[in-house]
């Protein structure tokens, strides 16, 4: 590129300044991580070509996806309800009346909220309230120094940032007192938020379960997708690869259906089931809406 851009001055055209015959081939040769780059943006326009029919639908498979494990608890509290005082009462120690409290507020929250994003209406209300109901059950159930749980949660979470990123369009935020604030800027950050929770629950799936062959395979390939989500590098196609790594996996683990439903796992496969599907939701999103500006992906358009 020096020497093209040093002859291009003078017409010198192909000529060596020192003399000696000039070879085009060895500046034309692309380096293996730009030969990489060309591979992966062919991959990616096949991907976009097959997914073209259900682009527009994206966003909304995306939304409802997020919020099912919600509509799943909710019902799953309904039909357990005394079950569910039973846990809180003897084993959390939760006293009577607030355990129906926390109950029938985290079953109206859940349904209420999750219609909202569906919806598209009232969404940072809606999101804020998920949240506030996945920190409150982790803290009634006494599940919060679960790891497993911890992580998988967070993801659920990243997935929440970025439907509430999602909502955002280009206007103009001014707190009282505080400088104005582009919402371009704010769906930046969550964006980078969102795409950094996402994938805590792939990290679970490290930590946690019997080490096979496969499993270090799935495991090496869905780390490589996860940092390339993480700093924004082909996320659309990383993206996508972790949606059928977690959709597959959660086909052949977390089938529930085939359990015995006086089977002592069942409702633990079901609510991992219906976790999973949050999270790809999404990483559905992400692939619609792209990681945003803090990328590599964006800073490879500027440059």
């Amino acid at each position: 590129m020096a020497q093209i851009r040093g002859t291009a001055g003078y017409h010198l055209g192909n000529q060596n300044p020192f003399g000696s015959s000039s070879r085009p081939d060895a500046a034309n040769d692309p380096s293996p991580l730009e030969a990489i780059r060309k591979q992966t943006s062919k991959i990616e326009d096949l991907l976009d070509q097959v997914s073209e029919p259900i682009k527009p639908y994206l966003p909304m498979i995306g939304r409802f996806l997020i919020v099912v494990t919600f509509f799943e608890d909710a019902l799953r509290i309904l039909t357990q309800w005394s079950d569910q005082l039973v846990y809180l009462r003897e084993y959390r120690h939760i006293p009577y009346g607030i355990t129906h409290l926390f109950l029938l507020t985290n079953v109206l929250a859940m349904t209420s909220c999750s219609i909202l994003i569906v919806a598209r209406k009232y969404t940072p209300y809606a999101v804020g309230g998920l949240i506030g109901v996945v920190v409150t059950q982790a803290l009634g159930y006494g599940l919060i120094f679960d790891l497993n749980f911890f992580l998988r949660n967070l993801s659920v979470m990243g997935g929440l940032l970025m439907v509430l990123s999602d909502s955002w369009v280009r206007k103009r935020f001014a707190p009282a007192g505080l400088p104005q604030i582009d919402e371009k800027d704010r769906k930046m950050y969550f964006q980078l938020a969102g795409r950094i929770l996402l994938i805590f629950l792939f990290l679970g799936f490290v930590v946690a379960g019997e080490w096979t062959f496969a499993r270090v395979m799935v495991s090496l390939l869905g780390f490589v997708a996860c940092v390339m989500v993480v700093v924004g590098f082909k996320a659309k196609m990383s993206a996508i690869m972790l949606v059928v790594i977690l959709s597959v996996f959660n086909l052949l683990v977390n089938n529930f259906w085939a359990l015995h439903k006086h089977h002592p796992h069942k409702d633990f496969a079901k609510y991992d089931f219906f976790q999973i599907l949050s999270i790809v939701g999404g990483l559905l999103l992400l692939v619609n809406m792209g990681p945003g500006q803090f990328s590599v992906d964006e800073k490879k358009k500027v440059y």
